[in-house]
Formats: C-alpha cells, structure tokens, sequence
C-alpha cells in the first residue's frame, strides 16, 4: 500500500508515459482521468503519494489538493506544472502540496521526486500509527488505590513527572509499570508531545537497533527504505524502553551515548543526529544485580537509575483490590457498552485472600472474565474462586474455605437471585435458569416448609 502511486492527468499519453516510468522503478501505479474520479480512488486504493497535472478541466490540481486536504488526508501530492506556473505551484506548497515537478522532467527526476514523497507518507503514517494509541493511553492514563503503598508512591510520581529527568520504574510482571509511566508523560512538560514505546525484550539486537535508531536505505539486507527511529520520532516527547534489562551488551553502549549526549546515528549513516527525548525505562529485574553478573553496564544502570520508582506487588496492597476491581468492571461495561456489574462482598473477601502472582494484570484479567461470562448482575464469590483454583498457595485456601457452601444452598442463592431480577416473574426466571417451570415452582414450595424462604416468595 505504502508503495502505490496515484496518477492524475487528464492526458490519457501523459498517465501513460508517467505510469510506465515509475513502474519501472518499482512502483504499483493507479491512474484517473480527473479530479473527481481521483478522489473515489484515494478512497479505495490508499496510494502511497499523489501526482497530478495542475491544469485540467472541471477539477484542477489546486482543488482536488484542497479537497483531500479538507477531507483530513495526510497524502503526499505533488504537482506537476508547465513553465511559467511557478506562482501556482508555490501556492499549492503554501497549500500543503508535497512538491512540485516542472515540465518537462526526465525519468530520474520523477522517480526521485515521487520516491521521496512516498517515504514521507510512510513516516506520517508510521508515526500516527505509534503517536494516536501513545497518547489516548496518556489521557486515560491514571494510578487506582488508597493503600499506603499507593499514598506513599503518588507524590512521588507526581514531583518525577513536573522533572525532565530519566527515570527507571522496577516492579514485578503486572504490577502497572507502563501505567505509571504514561502517568508521568501525561502529567510532564512534555504531554503535549508524543510518547513511543519499544518492548526490548521482543526484539533481536540488530532490529532493535534499526528499531530505535533508524537505519539509511542499503544499510543491511531488506533496508529498501531510509527509515526513522524511535528516538527520532520522539524528539521533543517521552519514549518508554520496556523490559531494558532485555537489551545486549554491545548495543547498551549505543544507548548510553543518547543518554549522555543525545546523540546517535542511524544504522549505515556516519551523519550524527540531535534529539531532545525523555527516557523511561521499566524493568521486572535488579539491575543492580545484572551488573553484578556482568550482564548489564554499570555506567548505563547509574544513567538510568536518576529517579526510581518501585512498584509495590498487588499482595502488598489488598486494600486497593476492591478498587481496582470495580475500575476494570467498569471500563469493560463503557467498552461493551453495559451496565458495569457489581462485587459480592464475599467475592471481595476472596479476591483479598487470594495471592495474585499475575498481580494487576491478573486481577484485570479475571474482572474482565467475570463481566463477559457472568450472566447475573452480580459476581459471586463461587464464580472468583473457580478461576483462582489452579493456585495453591496458603491464601488460596484461605479463600476456598471462606466460600465452600452446600450445592443446595448455592442453587437457592442463584434461584433467588434470578427471581429478583425478573420481578418475581417464574416463568422468565425458570426459562433464564434452563430448569421447567414446575420444577422451580417444587423448590420454592420446599424451601417455604423448611422455612429457608419468606412466604412472599
């Protein structure tokens, strides 16, 4: 898609002669014969770049840039102008045209000019792919508890987030690492710029390097385009090194260099670039500990470790599990578009018992399950302690004998509970419950005589 190339030219030998050579060079080439069928091809073809003549009937090259500019694309186009056009065609520049090629222009000059409006609507594609999830996590990013753990960490976070200073976050898997560091973005100087994240522990060394330094077309096997790098990309914003504890030796000093100085070079260009990024990095390792077994650089860990933060583990701070529960429900209702469901305090009871070695990540998981599956409004405990029983920690059997019941008294509880629900209407309450009227009708006249039920039953 990245590679296809729009031709506009009302001049069916012109669309020809302009298709062929950039064919030639490698490009996959779309023609229209006007302004409007134009338009209908962005639409459907996605091209990489637009090139269209200036002058032609019913739409001319002004209009048709003004009308995909008004339609909010970012599309490179370029204009092709006839001497004695160059007012119009500095106009269209200040108009957001790409560029402009004047007639009449070899071959070389046309694929240079059209290769260069392709790469740029490659990186503006490529950087509002990483910028827009980047920042609408920045707006939803927050810290849920009231733990004293939480009440001690909150300054904290907010006086490192008013610093321009690198900061190093430690926590175990799931505890919230990349949610504290979207906090400190939103919260910085810098919110109003882009915030990129690179996970180092996905990567080989020799794509994370291309992948946070960029690399120059030709620079290694597969390298067709020149391409930015992370760390370009985030000039004036915050990029987020996940799991750094991941990245080897030798590239480490690479990244040392942009810590100190701020300065790098991409991949296969002796051409030194300056940025201006904020580095956070998070770990679930001691790097004090990596340094000590020679797998981590002592100069990069002192680099990193200007402002650290430590995550508590989610068996650390209970107090906030009923909160952080009832803020995931929640978020799935908006998400699906429902009422969010409610906790019973039993259910509570056994999610603070419990040991969460997933730790928030976990909890979120489970509450997510509990919303989707759950066919009642409320989420019982015999629901939470089903999926929590691959566990055998002491806390977990702590929570099963907290909510083992007799079956008899289960089923009365979710007989009663879907009564309630539909108005006392049996009929429906029976049908949502998959058992026959008459059966239900037999319980409930049971439970009266055994008097486990009120009479208004």
């Amino acid at each position: 898609m990245s590679s296809k190339i729009l031709v506009v030219d009302d001049k069916a030998m012109m669309r020809d002669s302009i298709g062929s050579t950039l064919q030639r060079a490698g490009f996959a080439v779309v023609a229209a014969g006007d302004g409007e069928v134009a338009l209908r091809m962005i639409g459907r073809h996605r091209p990489g770049a637009v090139i269209t003549d200036l002058k032609m009937p019913t739409m001319d090259g002004l209009e048709l840039l003004t009308k995909v500019r008004a339609a909010g694309d970012r599309i490179p186009v370029v204009l092709m102008t006839a001497y004695g056009s160059v007012d119009d065609a500095v106009r269209a520049m200040k108009d957001g045209a790409f560029d402009f090629i004047q007639k009449p222009f070899d071959g070389d000059q046309l694929v240079a000019t059209m290769r260069r409006a392709v790469d740029h609507g490659r990186l503006l594609r490529e950087n509002n792919a990483l910028c827009g999830p980047a920042r609408a996590c920045e707006e939803k990013a927050s810290l849920v508890g009231g733990s004293p753990a939480m009440r001690r960490l909150a300054p904290q976070i907010q006086q490192i987030a008013h610093s321009h200073g690198t900061v190093l976050i430690n926590g175990e898997s799931g505890t919230g690492k990349e949610v504290v560091a979207r906090t400190i973005h939103a919260h910085s100087p810098r919110r109003d710029q882009v915030m990129l994240c690179v996970n180092c522990a996905a990567l080989s060394a020799s794509l994370l390097e291309s992948e946070l330094f960029g690399h120059e077309r030709g620079a290694f096997t597969g390298a067709e385009q020149m391409r930015k790098g992370r760390f370009e990309l985030a000039d004036g914003g915050t990029i987020l090194l996940d799991e750094i504890s991941e990245i080897e030796l030798p590239l480490q000093a690479k990244l040392l260099r942009v810590l100190q100085e701020q300065q790098f070079e991409r991949v296969g260009s002796s051409v030194t670039l300056q940025v201006d990024v904020r580095v956070i990095a998070t770990t679930n390792r001691d790097l004090a500990q990596r340094v000590a077994e020679d797998a981590f650089r002592q100069d990069l860990y002192y680099r990193l470790n200007v402002l650290p933060i430590c995550l508590p583990r989610l068996c650390d701070r209970t107090e906030d599990i009923r909160l952080l529960a009832e803020h995931f429900l929640s978020q799935v209702a908006v998400r699906e578009g429902k009422e969010p469901k409610s906790l019973e305090p039993e259910a509570v009871e056994v999610m603070e018992a419990y040991a969460w070695p997933g730790n928030v990540r976990e909890l979120q998981n489970i509450c997510e399950r509990a919303s989707v599956l759950t066919r009642q409004s409320t989420i019982t405990a015999d629901v939470i302690v089903g999926w929590l029983a691959g566990d055998q920690s002491p806390a977990t059997a702590t929570a099963e004998r907290k909510i083992v019941r007799p079956l008899e008294e289960v089923e009365r509880h979710e007989i009663l509970h879907a009564l309630d629900r539909f108005g006392g209407n049996r009929r429906r309450a029976a049908e949502a419950l998959g058992i026959g009227i008459r059966t239900l009708g037999l319980k409930i006249k049971r439970w009266k005589e055994e008097n486990l039920v009120a009479d208004t039953v």
